[in-house]
C-alpha cells in the first residue's frame, strides 16, 4: 500500500492540523506552519508544539512535513529580496526542528532575469547560509519547477549543479521533492513505462534516487512540456488516468511518501483525490 496524504490547514493551532489529517484518512501530510502569504509570522507557541509532537506520537500518521511559504526568493539578485528568504528559510527549518518534522519542501524560486548561474550561486549562497543559522538535522527538500520564464529548478540538470555546489557538510541536508505536475509541464514524459522509466533513470543518474524523499502527486492542467504551473485533480488533467496508474505502478515513486496538493473547487473534494489515487495504486499492483 502506498502512503499518501493531503497538504492541511493549521487554522486554530499548528497541532490541530494533526486531528484534520487523521480525520481525513492521511497516512502522511504537510502543512504550511505559518501564514504561506506574507512575510510575518508569529512564533511557534510552545505548547502547541509540543502538543503537535505528543499527536503525531500517538496517531497512525507516519510523516509530518512542512512546506516553506511563497514569498521567499532563494534566487533572487534583489539583496532585500534574498536577505529576508534566507532569513524566513533559516526560522522554518528551526520551526520544524520544534515541530519535529524531518523534511522542509522550497521552492527555489526565480533569477528574475540574471540567468541561471547567477540564480544556482544565490541558491546555494542562500541554503549554505541558513544551515549555518540553523543548525540541526532536518532535511531540505529542492522542489523541481514547472519550466516557467526564468525558474529554477526545472530541469534534472538544476539541481544536480546546486546540490553539486554546496559545500560538503550541507550536501547531508539536502533531498528532493518531484512534482508530478511540474514535471509533465518541464517536459518530463509520466503517461507512458517508458516515460516514467526513463524520467527516473535519468533523475537516478544526475542527481540519485537516495535523493528522492517525496512525491507531490497532481495532475497538470498544461500540456507537456508548456511550462504551465496549474494542478489539477487526478486523471482530469493532461497526465491523466493511465497516466498515474503508470506512475503510481511503478516502485520508486510507489515506496515514496505521495502528497496531493490537488484544486479546491466543486468537481471533487481532496477525500476523492486521495482515494482514487489509492485505488490506482492497488490496481498496479
Amino acid at each position: 500500500m502506498v502512503r499518501a496524504g493531503l497538504h492541511v490547514s493549521i487554522a486554530g493551532g499548528i497541532d490541530r492540523a494533526v486531528d484534520r489529517a487523521e480525520r481525513r484518512g492521511c497516512d502522511v501530510f504537510q502543512i504550511f506552519s505559518r501564514n504561506p502569504r506574507g512575510w510575518k509570522y508569529r512564533d511557534l507557541n510552545p505548547a502547541e508544539a509540543a502538543s503537535f509532537r505528543q499527536k503525531m506520537a500517538g496517531s497512525g500518521l507516519s510523516l509530518a512535513v512542512d512546506h516553506m511559504p511563497y514569498l521567499p526568493n532563494l534566487a533572487s539578485p534583489k539583496e532585500d529580496v534574498h536577505s529576508r528568504s534566507v532569513q524566513a528559510l533559516a526560522v522554518e527549518l528551526s520551526r520544524c526542528e520544534a515541530l519535529g518534522i524531518p523534511y522542509l519542501v522550497t521552492h527555489l524560486g526565480s533569477h528574475l532575469g540574471a540567468g541561471k548561474d547567477e540564480g544556482q550561486k544565490r541558491i546555494v549562497a542562500a541554503i549554505e547560509e541558513a544551515f549555518s543559522i540553523s543548525r540541526n538535522d532536518v532535511l531540505l527538500l529542492l522542489e523541481n519547477s514547472a519550466g516557467q520564464k526564468n525558474s529554477m529548478g526545472s530541469s534534472f540538470e538544476d539541481l544536480k549543479g546546486i546540490i553539486e555546489a554546496l559545500g560538503a557538510g550541507h550536501k547531508s541536508r539536502i533531498g528532493v521533492c518531484l512534482d508530478t505536475c511540474h514535471l509533465f509541464s518541464a517536459g518530463y514524459e509520466l503517461r507512458t513505462p517508458d516515460g516514467v522509466e526513463e524520467t527516473l533513470r535519468r533523475f537516478d543518474a544526475l542527481v540519485g534516487q537516495e535523493r528522492l524523499r517525496l512525491v507531490h502527486i497532481n495532475d497538470s492542467r498544461g500540456d507537456l512540456g508548456s511550462g504551465l504551473d496549474r494542478h489539477e485533480h487526478i486523471g482530469l488533467g493532461k497526465i491523466g488516468l493511465e497516466g498515474f496508474r503508470v506512475i503510481l505502478s511503478n516502485q520508486i515513486v510507489a515506496e515514496r511518501p505521495l502528497i496531493l496538493e490537488t484544486p479546491v473547487d466543486d468537481r471533487r473534494d481532496d477525500a476523492a483525490n486521495l482515494q482514487l489515487v489509492r485505488a490506482l495504486a492497488e490496481k498496479s499492483e
